[in-house]
């Protein structure tokens, strides 16, 4: 069985503190969009995971969150792993703040839930998904969502009105540690973007409501880091981007367009420079899990 599972991105994150056991708390709309890694899982004789990607590069045991979601899916249920065979088909890029090792992990689960349905109850698979990541549970669900709590808390909203989005990559990723420790050491945080705002104009399908309301306090402190990133969001911004932002811990930059046009002219414009360009829409669902 595979699926194709979407890549989010964050229209607003605004790191609100840091609790005692290391873990910041956060409240942030997250979105996915039309930009996907296909995932595969089939049975096999005998028992062990093996993992394969058209990545050669990227680890294939369980330095891998998706080889890590199928241990813990059969520890969960209390079962024996029996012999699995999966593969994934990287899109998405890596090290972008994209969900894209989430996404993966929540495919794998996804798919082990339809080939066992009942094994687990949909409230324990939440709370697997949990165990793996703070992005894993949105990536089960889709669609809008407004994130609370280290992440796990998770609430829909009416999703973005359907418009043209550019995301561009640089050729460098910052790990997740490494971006929440810049935060901690910067000390001229801006405050917390107001989310109200951005809802409102999500339910009144206002694009360019949505492109003024975007924001991301990890900003300034990866911006010093990582100046090539800001300088992704000032080229979008240049090429008529109605808003930019950076999704997640970065590096990847979105930009809002209004027109399908002016959103193509800015792809082939940031293609001349970058290698990891994408022009996507907000998808409102995740796909059905399917039979090969």
């Amino acid at each position: 069985m595979f699926v194709d599972t979407p890549a989010k991105i964050n229209l607003i994150l605004n790191i609100m503190g840091r609790r005692e056991d290391g873990y910041h708390t956060l409240r942030s709309v997250m979105q996915t969009v039309s930009l996907y890694d296909r995932v595969l899982v089939r049975p096999t004789e005998g028992g062990g995971i093996v993992l394969g990607c058209n990545l050669p590069w990227l680890p294939r045991d369980r330095r891998n969150l998706a080889w890590r979601a199928a241990e813990s899916f059969f520890d969960a249920a209390g079962m024996p792993c029996p012999g699995l065979a999966i593969h994934i088909k990287k899109t998405i890029p890596v090290g972008a703040g994209m969900a894209g090792g989430s996404t993966d992990a929540a495919a794998v689960l996804r798919i082990l839930s339809a080939l066992y349905p009942g094994v687990l109850t949909d409230e324990r698979l939440m709370a697997l998904a949990l165990s793996l990541g703070a992005d894993v549970p949105f990536c089960m669900r889709g669609g809008a969502m407004l994130a609370e709590g280290i992440g796990e808390e998770l609430t829909q909203v009416d999703a973005m009105p359907d418009c043209p989005i550019v995301i561009c990559k640089p050729p460098i990723s910052v790990s997740t540690k490494r971006a929440y420790e810049l935060v901690d050491a910067y000390r001229d945080a801006p405050p917390p973007y107001p989310i109200e705002p951005l809802l409102a104009a999500m339910r009144g399908g206002d694009t360019a409501g949505v492109a003024r309301s975007l924001g991301n306090t990890m900003e300034p402190p990866l911006f010093v880091e990582r100046p090539r990133i800001g300088e992704i969001k000032a080229q979008l911004l240049s090429l008529g981007a109605q808003g930019a932002v950076m999704s997640g811990s970065g590096s990847a930059v979105l930009g809002i367009f209004e027109h399908d046009a002016a959103a193509q002219h800015a792809e082939a414009e940031l293609k001349k420079r970058w290698r990891e360009v994408f022009r996507v829409r907000p998808v409102a669902q995740l796909d059905p899990v399917r039979r090969e």
